[in-house]
């Protein structure tokens, strides 16, 4: 996707967003692009993989270091449907990503605007450039619908 928008790859990260949903997994997705331009993408798998680092953020950075060979993913662009939580907030700045990306906020556990500043901390030894808000309504709605839809079906077996 030589010269893709912002929009364009979170549009990616919301198919992948879809998949995580599909598997009974919390809908999030994630996009990266290396310096290179090569493209991967993952979403959410803890209750699949049984493994609770496993972040579409998280899955997504190990399928490019695999790939590159290296841990540092220097010059790189992550993508993602949903604001990061600590977690991987302090995986992004190990990796050294330049640019995160994310679509909806979130208010409980946002680790790069809405309940902590990691990315912006200029006591940590990296800051990427953050872009937030990217299709936001969209990916917004995809939570929104997983969990009413989750709430339905527990409400319907419990009557």
């Amino acid at each position: 996707m030589l010269n893709a928008s912002h929009e364009d790859m979170m549009r990616l990260a919301l198919k992948q967003a879809e998949l995580a949903a599909a598997m009974g997994e919390v809908p999030v997705g994630a996009v990266l692009v290396s310096a290179n331009g090569d493209i991967f993408s993952a979403h959410n798998a803890p209750i699949t993989n049984h493994d609770g680092t496993a972040h579409a953020e998280i899955a997504v950075m190990r399928q490019a270091m695999q790939a590159t060979g290296n841990y540092r993913l220097i010059g790189s662009t992550l993508y993602v449907t949903l604001e990061p939580c600590l977690m991987c907030a302090g995986a992004i700045i190990h990796a050294r990503i330049k640019h995160v990306v994310y679509g909806a906020d979130d208010l409980k556990t946002g680790a790069v605007s809405s309940l902590y500043q990691a990315l912006s901390d200029e006591r940590l030894n990296h800051q990427p450039h953050i872009s937030k808000g990217v299709l936001a309504d969209e990916c917004a709605a995809t939570l929104r619908t997983f969990f009413q839809d989750r709430r339905k079906t527990k409400k319907a077996t419990q009557d």
